[in-house]
């Protein structure tokens, strides 16, 4: 079950957590008709440092041998004009026209829901990683993309047999760390609640593999990997699309160790750089914006092509959706 931890990680080069330069924001994005959504995770992802540093080298244009669209190279252009360009605003144009390449169910003029857009983005830049590459999962067995270091890791899923003892470890593969909130009110809340000891028994016994028997057990979440971005994202909207709209803290700085394996020995720290909103009663509607770091560390309201500065307090006043972390 799951999958097995990856053998190795494909990286064209080492690329910097920090920022190379600095300047304040960048361009704001042009709502081309219930954007919001996609203008928030382009945000998000344009003000991730070593994200903006890798395509502003023009490290991936230089090898990209794909014919046509590239996810990568459409990044990079638009990090250029955010972050280069002196105009106000910038029109979003080149994504909306790929919609339906980077996920078949958007579709233009709807509101999607931004956490939906964001994994369909980063399995897009990974594939255009891996031009040339198509059987790497045959041949090379690795983890899938230059970007999967920065934004995917593994949870370990331990479950012990409470008959023999024996442990059986399960990996499966994240974009980022689901955090139930309902009970929750605050993220080290959810962290801890996640990884918490639970009960295997009655009608969820396991069938042991070693003692041949259907026996209770007890399973344990833990993040196995240390992504240099960690992004975290408060489940807000439950199956039928109705919203929990509770303020959630969460803080500046994240010490990720106490709910990593038990190897993991020294802190694991990480700082905040960005957090996605969404106004509204329903994934179906409402308005998405974010709150972005600049490489100045002043921090800014993105709301479509709004760019304004605002306090650290404001951002942490937020009903966050999502969290972006950096190591």
């Amino acid at each position: 079950e799951g999958m097995a931890v990856p053998a190795g990680v494909l990286s064209p080069q080492e690329v910097c957590l920090e920022w190379q330069y600095r300047q304040g924001a960048g361009a704001g994005l042009y709502n081309l008709g219930q954007t919001c959504f996609l203008n928030s995770v382009l945000q998000c992802l344009t003000y991730t440092p070593l994200l903006a540093n890798y395509l502003l080298s023009g490290a991936h244009s230089r090898w990209c041998q794909q014919q046509g669209f590239c996810m990568m190279c459409t990044m990079e252009e638009h990090i250029r004009k955010v972050l280069l360009s002196s105009v106000s605003a910038v029109h979003p144009r080149p994504f909306v026209n790929i919609l339906k390449r980077i996920g078949k169910q958007f579709q233009c003029n709807r509101q999607e829901d931004a956490h939906e857009f964001l994994c369909h983005m980063l399995l897009a830049m990974q594939r255009a990683c891996l031009t040339g590459s198509s059987n790497w999962h045959e041949e090379c067995k690795v983890t899938p993309s230059v970007t999967a270091p920065w934004l995917s890791f593994c949870l370990c899923l331990p479950v012990t047999c409470l008959n023999c003892g024996t442990v059986s470890d399960c990996y499966e593969a994240f974009l980022d760390v689901p955090l139930d909130i309902r009970g929750a009110s605050s993220v080290s809340a959810a962290l801890q609640d996640l990884v918490q000891l639970e009960q295997l028994d009655g009608a969820n016994c396991i069938r042991c593999r070693r003692c041949d028997t259907v026996a209770a057990a007890s399973k344990r979440f833990t993040i196995q990997d240390v992504p240099q971005v960690l992004t975290l994202c408060l489940k807000r909207f439950d199956v039928t699309g109705r919203k929990i709209c509770k303020h959630v803290e969460f803080p500046l700085h994240l010490d990720l160790r106490p709910y990593m394996c038990q190897t993991w020995a020294e802190p694991c720290l990480y700082s905040l750089y960005a957090v996605l909103v969404h106004r509204g009663g329903s994934c179906a509607s409402g308005h998405y914006f974010c709150y972005i770091k600049a490489s100045t560390g002043q921090w800014y309201q993105m709301d479509d092509s709004s760019v304004k500065p605002c306090s650290v307090g404001t951002v942490l006043q937020q009903s966050a959706y999502l969290l972006f972390y950096v190591r």
